[in-house]
């Protein structure tokens, strides 16, 4: 009796499919292995670069259907850093994304395309400045595996460019736009 299950159950696995499930990660803020960076022209004649220091967030991914794959941002707008503080309290300012009343933006993926040549295009919502508009980050897959401590992590590397009229943000000069690269790497849970 015991032949026949276990003989039924490994032709049962042989004829069907395996069938993946994405898994759950939570981005490595602590560890410091994420980062949410910017680029924003100064006026025309230079970039300053930033990024935000405090964020969190969690993903979903199966390399074997990356369009099941899914991704929630939250980052905290008042951790902004350009590395000048008072040019930080000026942007953090309501001259620009006004911080007191939007502290948080989100961003919740809606939809992820595999574009076939090893980059996939993750379009979602963000909110930003109490504004949410649909957004597409051109990403790719970095690498996945095991970790020394007996983790399994996956890495991800992202840009896109987000036009600040889109989300009510002031423009001054020739800086209507932000350029953003972003660096995610996730431990699964």
């Amino acid at each position: 009796m015991k032949k026949t299950l276990l003989a039924t159950g490994l032709a049962v696995a042989m004829v069907m499919p395996f069938s993946a499930s994405a898994a759950d990660y939570v981005i490595d803020t602590k560890g410091a292995h994420a980062s949410i960076n910017f680029k924003v022209s100064h006026l025309g004649y230079s970039y300053i670069q930033g990024r935000f220091n405090t964020f969190d967030g969690t993903f979903s991914y199966d390399p074997q259907d990356i369009e099941a794959s899914s991704i929630v941002v939250n980052v905290d707008t008042r951790s902004l850093d350009s590395n000048h503080a008072e040019r930080d309290k000026h942007i953090r300012s309501a001259d620009f994304i006004d911080v007191s009343k939007f502290a948080t933006a989100t961003f919740t993926s809606t939809d992820v395309a595999d574009n076939g040549d090893g980059t996939f295009d993750l379009t979602g919502n963000l909110n930003l400045h109490g504004v949410t508009k649909p957004i597409t980050i051109i990403a790719n897959v970095i690498g996945q595996g095991q970790d020394p401590w007996g983790g399994e992590r996956a890495g991800f590397y992202g840009k896109t460019r987000l036009e600040l009229a889109d989300f009510d943000i002031p423009v001054m000069g020739a800086s209507s736009y932000v350029d953003m690269e972003l660096h995610v790497e996730g431990v699964k849970q």
